[in-house]
């Protein structure tokens, strides 16, 4: 019983220590949760990005002319679709 209350405070003390330095470097450091400004910017925009990031990891990797049409091609279709998102706002 004295083993599992020790084990117990012991957690505690920890999550006390790491909720302290995540405030500490908060309010030292500014940061904070970012809000979004772009209320048109969705899930359907972060796979667009997503998809875009990806093939231009591809592209990277393997800089043939195949290659290189699709990134082109995906980046013209993720600024198309993040235009239309902002224009029915």
């Amino acid at each position: 019983m004295q083993i599992l209350s020790d084990n117990e405070n012991i957690l505690r003390a920890w999550q006390n220590v790491k909720e302290n330095i995540k405030t500490s470097a908060k309010e030292s450091l500014r940061l904070h949760v970012l809000q979004q400004h772009n209320p048109w910017f969705d899930e359907e925009c972060l796979r667009c990005l997503d998809q875009r990031k990806q093939d231009k990891m591809h592209w990277l990797q393997d800089p043939s002319q195949s290659s290189v049409d699709n990134p082109k091609n995906v980046r013209r279709e993720t600024r198309r679709h993040s235009m239309e998102k902002r224009m029915h706002i």
